[in-house]
């Protein structure tokens, strides 16, 4: 990624897991890290060329800022960044819950204020990222999609509600699939196999697993038949996980708990301290 993409300074507000995955990305497409700023209340130094700092810039006008602190944060964030910002800034948000009208309530000078949600993939860019805003300034939300293609799948919504979804989905299913081949390579071990062996085996799996599922032209469920033999193995196994529903429950019940505490955390982001 060249950067014509980026019309000026780019500012993270914050550089956690998330936001650092994102940064080491747009970095190695091709972002000069000499055109990034990170504020971090630490100060400890994110990669080479990349200027790190403890308060905001006084030298330059942010063109685009990311926030990637935590969402209990954004109160003390606020009140040093907004009166920063111009009406140009592109405000872009990876907070997980804060709404737009809730940004807007302490961010009101620029014109675009973007969120996004993305998800830790994002660092080999095969990341989803879901975007949502109500700017209808069509240049930068073009600089925004060109600024997350290299980080992945970016997908723009159109309803608050609906892109909400994508952090119960999208953004916190790879934890989800993560503690699935943990339980995969557990029970291999449990079975017999050296830790580390059914760890290895496990990954393979599902590594393989999902990209033939992303590429056959049918969904995953006949996948599932196809690899089915009636009296089989697979089948035996199935048999446990379909029972009385009971996988499709349990992720049920654990996206919705997710979803809760979206709610939650929105409704914490509009009462402004």
């Amino acid at each position: 990624m060249a950067d014509p993409l980026l019309p000026g300074p780019l500012w993270l507000a914050g550089c956690g897991n998330m936001a650092g995955a994102m940064l080491a990305r747009w970095i190695e497409e091709g972002i000069d890290p000499a055109h990034v700023s990170v504020i971090r209340p630490s100060g400890r130094p994110i990669g080479e060329g990349v200027r790190v700092t403890t308060d905001y810039p006084e030298d330059e006008v942010p063109a685009i800022v990311l926030l990637g602190m935590k969402p209990y944060q954004l109160d003390v964030v606020a009140d040093a960044l907004a009166p920063i910002l111009d009406e140009e800034t592109i405000l872009v948000s990876i907070l997980a819950g804060v709404e737009l009208a809730s940004l807007r309530m302490r961010f009101p000078v620029p014109r675009t204020i973007i969120r996004a949600m993305p998800n830790l993939p994002v660092r080999l860019g095969k990341g989803v990222i879901g975007l949502f805003s109500d700017s209808d300034d069509l240049a930068a939300r073009n600089l925004t999609t060109g600024l997350m293609a290299p980080l992945g799948h970016a997908e723009w919504f159109d309803d608050e509600t609906l892109f909400n979804l994508v952090t119960t989905l999208a953004g916190s299913g790879p934890a989800l699939v993560y503690r699935f081949i943990d339980a995969l390579a557990e029970g291999g071990a449990k079975l017999g196999f050296p830790k580390d062996r059914a760890l290895h085996l496990a990954l393979a799996t599902v590594e393989g697993a999902a990209i033939l599922a992303r590429s056959a032209n049918t969904d995953p469920s006949e996948l599932a038949r196809q690899v089915t033999s009636p009296g089989g193995t697979t089948e035996a196994g199935l048999k446990v996980l379909d029972s009385d529903g009971a996988l499709s429950d349990l992720v049920v019940r654990t996206l919705e708990a997710s979803r809760r505490r979206s709610l939650e955390i929105a409704a914490e982001a509009r009462r402004k301290e």
